[in-house]
């Protein structure tokens, strides 16, 4: 089986129980994250346990956190969970020439170089979670161990308040 993306090669490869979910993406969606939810209601999942990912610059670079789609990132909590003084937002053309991914489906795997990660914390009350397989329009259902683990993640409360 030839892998769609090199997120789903790295479940491959680590040989992760995985479920890839396809959906129609609208170029003119206004929010990636919240059309998946949409898109993906039918399948039993709660808008909770579809995750985003998003790429911060830190003092010493760039790094992911990986928190639900409803939720607001603090970037002092990813800061602070990450040991770092302070982050802001990275730009664009930043972080998909780091991850190899285009905006709206970077995923957390399989990026093209590996970034310090956090995963929210709310992930690990789940069997499975979503994140973006590295394309707009296809997501991949996984345990949240295997997620925090495949990408030497911390977790932590990173959502704001």
């Amino acid at each position: 089986m030839r892998a769609a993306t090199p997120a789903i090669a790295a479940l491959l490869s680590a040989g992760v129980d995985h479920e890839v979910l396809q959906y129609r993406h609208d170029p003119r969606a206004g929010s990636y994250g919240e059309e998946a939810v949409e898109e993906l209601a039918d399948t039993g999942m709660e808008a909770t346990q579809v995750f985003k990912t998003l790429v911060i610059a830190i003092p010493r670079g760039l790094a992911v956190a990986v928190l639900p789609v409803p939720a607001r990132l603090s970037l002092k909590a990813a800061a602070a969970a990450l040991g770092v003084p302070k982050a802001a937002m990275a730009e664009r053309a930043a972080a998909e020439r780091s991850t190899g991914y285009v905006l709206g489906g970077i995923s957390p795997l399989g990026q093209r170089k590996r970034l310090p990660t956090v995963v929210d914390a709310s992930a690990l009350q789940w069997d499975r979670v979503l994140c973006s397989a590295g394309k707009r329009g296809l997501e991949i259902a996984v345990a949240p161990q295997d997620l925090v683990r495949l990408t030497d993640a911390v977790t932590a409360d990173i959502r704001a308040s």
